[in-house]
């Protein structure tokens, strides 16, 4: 049965499931266009399958999820079961989550404290406490790169995937200062150079881009 994703292009945590789903291949995913700021998310139809009204969210059948770390880990260990990209051995794994837990509970914070105001509110600018949040998010994640190329071992794994379009959205916000900064600049661009980035990451950055112009220009 095909899957189903509810979807917006430029949230970065769906630009996270579609670079997933473009690694695995999957065929047959048919997507649905849950506007945030339309208000799509909050319609009867779409509460009925998702009542804390966010996205991504995933159809299998019958089976409804949402959460875009919940919806990577579902799709590998359903789809890329053999894959280096989150593979069994428990430590391994143990890393990856852990790096995932740090993108829903660093990275991500830092975009919605930021962004939600000039998407949903009346800000065209960014606060202190919100450029420091930025800021402290950067600097955990270039210590996680120092002497790895990547956030979860030796190998590109979910881990770079959810927490890089996140970063490389967060930099739509406040620019990652590449002599400040120089493991996070060089790992976006390890991460850019694959074609799940390209195709997966880019266009919905692009629409981040252009739909924050717009806001900040009110």
């Amino acid at each position: 049965m095909a899957l189903t994703l509810y979807k917006m292009d430029a949230s970065p945590p769906v630009r996270a499931v579609y670079m997933v789903i473009e690694v695995l291949k999957l065929p047959n995913v048919e997507y649905v266009e849950t506007d945030l700021l339309a208000d799509d998310h909050l319609k009867d139809d779409f509460l009925k399958i998702n009542p804390q009204h966010t996205i991504p969210h995933l159809t299998d059948g019958n089976f409804q999820l949402s959460d875009s770390h919940a919806i990577i880990t579902y799709l590998m260990n359903k789809y890329g079961k053999n894959s280096d990209l989150y593979p069994s051995d428990p430590q391994q794994r143990a890393m990856i989550d852990q790096k995932l837990h740090f993108d829903s509970g660093i990275l991500y914070p830092a975009l919605r404290e930021n962004d939600e105001p000039i998407f949903f509110g009346t800000a065209t600018s960014l606060k202190p406490e919100g450029v420091a949040k930025i800021r402290s998010a950067y600097d955990f994640t270039e210590k996680f790169l120092t002497g790895s190329q990547w956030l979860a071992g030796n190998k590109l794994t979910v881990a770079d995937i959810s927490c890089v379009a996140t970063v490389s959205t967060l930099n739509e916000l406040l620019h990652i200062d590449e002599a400040t900064y120089p493991n996070i600049c060089a790992w976006i661009n390890r991460c850019a150079e694959h074609e799940f980035y390209k195709n997966g990451n880019q266009p919905g950055l692009m629409e981040f881009r252009r739909l924050l112009k717009i806001y900040l220009a009110r």
